[in-house]
This record gives structure tokens, C-alpha cells and sequence, in this order.
């Protein structure tokens, strides 16, 4: 089994979120409070119904031990038996964008931003995914979901055969300190709650590094190969047969991204 990186350009509307690329905020405003935007996402009850700090995603604060964890910089992943990770890379810079997690014909995928210490990003992030969704043709439905606000977004997609359909994606989020945590679920996961179960898990015990350098709101948190993979120049490493319950690193294939955020 081959450890794959998926290389995409810079640019690339699917793979690179224009949140990360283009903070709309200093590095300054990181750290300090904006009054009137800080009630904006209460506004919406959806947005303050779920408890992160009871619940999860964790911040790396909130846990006893980062023993027994997939380290990949920013994210900490809980290992799960048939789960596969894969590694989505910039070609340009070389950066690892985000993660990508498969489990029983389903994916999750997973990216975790920088944000302010006294607002959330969520509530200003689905309207944009609204916009961006709408713009390319689709349809969005916000739901009242198992982490609060979400959105189900379906866009036109041409299947193998040349009939059309649509292609959709299932958007949540969770606003931690001083991070956002974004995660689009793709497959059947996405329109079937109880396929949905074992990827909520996985996104529920995911711990966030936020780390103390000053970051402006919207950056990518920097994630990483784990330390003891080394890769090729194609972006590939050998892999041992994981162990009963550690996830396997598999070769990368178009992930959930249907949609850029900024």
C-alpha cells in the first residue's frame, strides 16, 4: 500500500479554499476583539446549540495525552479500523492543504483555519459557501445537524456514462479557540445519517494544535506528513501493513471539494 499525496495547482478552486489563499485580516486582528461582528453568528440559534467543549473537536488544551494519535500538525487524528487517510498537497508551494479521511465508501475531509479569539468564522463561512455553490449552478439546504448549523450542498455533475446528476457534499463545522474547524463529508455519508455515524465520531474526537504564532483569521493551519513517513519525489512512501485498529495511508484520489470558502 502506497502513502499518497495529492498534488493540486494553486488556484484550484476545489482543493485550495480562497479563505485560506486570501485572508480578508491582519495577522494583528488575530488577536483582538471586533465588537460588532462578534454577536453575528449568535444570532442564528443553530449556532450556539452544539457543545464543542463537551462533545468535541477538541482543542489540544482539552486532552489528557497526544499518545495514540495520528500526528499531522494541526490535526490530531483518532486511529479507526478500515480507515484510510490521504494527504491533499499544493503543487506550488508544496504545503499539505488538507486531509481527507475514508471509511466504508464514504469520506470526510478535513481542514482547520486560523480565527479570532472572539468570534466564530462558521456563520460567515456557510453564507459564502452559499454564494459559491449558487454561482456554479447548485443548490444549498442549511440543516439543523449533529454539530449544529450545517449545509448540504448539491451541485450539476456529469456522471461516467454522460448522464447528468449532481454531485453532493454535506458541510460541517465547529468553531473552537482560536480555530475553525471545517469538514465536508462526501458519499453515501453524506445523504444517509446512519452512514454518517462512524465519520461524526471521527470528526468529533479530532484535536486541533492551533500552536501560539499569530496567524490571520481564515489561514490554513499548517498540517504535515506524520514524522516517520518520508516521501518520494512522486509524493508516494512505503507503508507496513498497519496494525488492527491503525488507519492504512493509501493513494490519493479526488476527495469531497466541491466548493471554494472566502
Amino acid at each position: 500500500m502506497a502513502f499518497g499525496r495529492k498534488r493540486s495547482k494553486a488556484g484550484n478552486d476545489e482543493a485550495v479554499p480562497a479563505a485560506a489563499e486570501a485572508p480578508e485580516e491582519s495577522a494583528d486582528s488575530t488577536e483582538s476583539a471586533d465588537p460588532g461582528a462578534a454577536g453575528a453568528s449568535a444570532a442564528n440559534p443553530l449556532d450556539s446549540a452544539y457543545e464543542r467543549e463537551v462533545h468535541g473537536p477538541f482543542d489540544v488544551d482539552e486532552i489528557e495525552s497526544q499518545d495514540g494519535y495520528v500526528d499531522l500538525g494541526a490535526l490530531l487524528i483518532t486511529p479507526h479500523e478500515n480507515l484510510q487517510l490521504r494527504l491533499e498537497v499544493e503543487e506550488a508551494s508544496q504545503r499539505v492543504i488538507a486531509v481527507t479521511l475514508d471509511l466504508n465508501g464514504s469520506s470526510l475531509q478535513l481542514q482547520a483555519f486560523a480565527a479570532p479569539r472572539s468570534e466564530g468564522l462558521w456563520a460567515d463561512i456557510r453564507e459564502q459557501i452559499g454564494m459559491s455553490v449558487a454561482s456554479q449552478g447548485g443548490s444549498i439546504e442549511e440543516l439543523d445537524g449533529t454539530f449544529g448549523a450545517e449545509i448540504l450542498a448539491k451541485l450539476p455533475a456529469e456522471a461516467s456514462d454522460g448522464s447528468r446528476g449532481f454531485r453532493v457534499a454535506r458541510f460541517i463545522g465547529v468553531d473552537g479557540p482560536r480555530w475553525f474547524l471545517r469538514g465536508v463529508i462526501g458519499g453515501q455519508a453524506a445523504l444517509e445519517p446512519e452512514a454518517a455515524t462512524e465519520l461524526e465520531a471521527l470528526f468529533r474526537a479530532a484535536v486541533v494544535v492551533r500552536g501560539e504564532t499569530p496567524m490571520p483569521p481564515r489561514d490554513l493551519l499548517p498540517l504535515s506528513l506524520p514524522k516517520d513517513a518520508v516521501a518520494d519525489a512522486e509524493g508516494n512512501v512505503p507503508a507496513e501493513e498497519p496494525a488492527a485498529g491503525k488507519p492504512k495511508f493509501g493513494p490519493v484520489e479526488r476527495g469531497p471539494e466541491i466548493t471554494q470558502i472566502g
